[in-house]
Parts: structure tokens; C-alpha cells; sequence
């Protein structure tokens, strides 16, 4: 799953929470479900901008 496809998925666990139509059950369920997806693209995130500091450093560019 490609990091928009994440962010999307994440947009729609927030409307359906923030909806207040669901049950406890499934809210709680898709609040787990929205903080992995959360912490997976800020792991992604940070990873890529380690990348672009990487290549600028190499390439002797401030970033």
C-alpha cells in the first residue's frame, strides 16, 4: 500500500470516527487500526527525508 493509498484510508478512519455513527466496538477498532497506519507513514516520512539529507549531503548541497 503506497503512502496515499495509507493517508487516504487514514481520512476515512477519522470521517467515520468523528461521525459518531459506529459503535464502540468498531470505533475502537478503527482508532487502532488509524494509529498503526499513522505511525507507518511517519515512520515512511522520516525515512524519506533520511534519504534526501542523504543525497544532498553526497552531492554537497545543503538540504
Amino acid at each position: 500500500m503506497t503512502i496515499e493509498n495509507k493517508l487516504e484510508k487514514l481520512e476515512q478512519i477519522v470521517t467515520a470516527l468523528e461521525g459518531g455513527k459506529i459503535s464502540l466496538d468498531k470505533a475502537v477498532e478503527l482508532y487502532g487500526e488509524g494509529m498503526k497506519l499513522s505511525l507507518n507513514c511517519r515512520k515512511e516520512i522520516e525515512e524519506a527525508k533520511l534519504k534526501i539529507t542523504m543525497v544532498g549531503e553526497h552531492n554537497g548541497t545543503e538540504v
